[in-house]
């Protein structure tokens, strides 16, 4: 296959709850709204979208996504998300110098963040 676009759909409970969590994760709010779905663009043709109609009631809390990033992003979004008092787990640092760390929205989705070592700051 050549290259697609993708759409990660985040289910969740309360739309207005995760609008306000999601702005705080990715410093702005939703660049996009279709329908009932809010979208982030998180890459040139990659989104995250939310989710909170009743038919995906069943899938709330089980996605699972990674974004890379840069240090300087990795840093800045930890400094926002304590800012805001959204806790994540522990920093981990890889074998290989990668940075990661889990963060989970108030439904239990994750979303973590992976930076390379000496990669743009």
């Amino acid at each position: 296959m050549d290259r697609m676009d993708l759409h990660s759909v985040m289910c969740v409970s309360d739309l207005a709850r995760s609008l306000e969590w999601y702005a705080v994760f990715f410093g702005r709010a939703a660049d996009e709204v279709i329908g009932e779905e809010h979208l982030w663009q998180v890459g040139e043709n990659a989104y995250i979208v939310l989710d909170a109609r009743d038919v995906r009631s069943t899938r709330v809390g089980g996605s699972m996504v990674t974004f890379g990033v840069t240090l300087g992003e990795f840093d800045g979004a930890l400094e926002r998300l304590a800012a805001h008092g959204i806790r994540h787990e522990s920093v981990e640092t890889y074998s290989n110098g990668v940075r990661h760390v889990e963060v989970l929205d108030p439904d239990g989705n994750s979303l973590s963040l992976a930076a390379l070592p000496g990669g743009p700051s």
